[in-house]
């Protein structure tokens, strides 16, 4: 039997639950997933790239039992077709909300493969609950005071709680 490596990228600053549905259905189609977070030295995070890792661990660990196994997290810079190679990923894993997230990752999906024809683009709808969820729009709401755990992990919820209360 073949087995199936994905990698799955994005900042995940902070991880939704949006993000969690993702790495559900990422699972049920590989074997093992690479989590991969962005860093970008232009870019100042909420969250550091140990603190990032340390709540994906963490909620997956509470939300995905046994499966949380099967995941790795990762540092990338640069091209995310040459992170999914150095780890041996064969997908990309990509999440969709709608209609403007499939234009947007149809247009990647073509330059990815454009310039990696080995590896495959998966893309994986959101389910109806977790659809509205944006980190962005989590950072907002919780920079704001606003109550966050209806999006987030209760690790995330917490995190940004201390964050923005100290």
């Amino acid at each position: 039997m073949t087995k199936h490596t994905a990698l799955y990228a994005g900042s995940f600053d902070p991880l939704t639950n949006g993000h969690l549905d993702v790495i559900r259905g990422a699972l049920a189609v590989c074997d093992t997933l690479f989590v991969a977070i962005g860093i970008q030295p232009a870019k100042k995070p909420l969250f550091s790239f140990e603190e990032r890792l340390k709540l994906i661990h963490a909620a997956c660990d509470a939300e995905l039992g046994a499966d949380a196994k099967r995941l790795r997290v990762v540092a990338f810079d640069g091209l995310v077709i040459d992170s999914a190679r150095s780890h041996d990923a064969t997908i990309m894993i990509r999440g969709l909300r709608d209609g403007t997230d499939l234009d947007y990752e149809m247009q990647m999906a073509g330059m990815n493969e454009t310039m990696a024809p080995d590896l495959q683009t998966v893309f994986l709808p959101a389910s109806p609950a977790v659809r509205t969820i944006t980190a962005t729009l989590v950072r907002q709401i919780a920079g704001m005071g606003g109550d966050v755990r209806p999006f987030v992990p209760h690790a995330v919820a917490a995190a940004l709680a201390a964050k923005f209360t100290a």
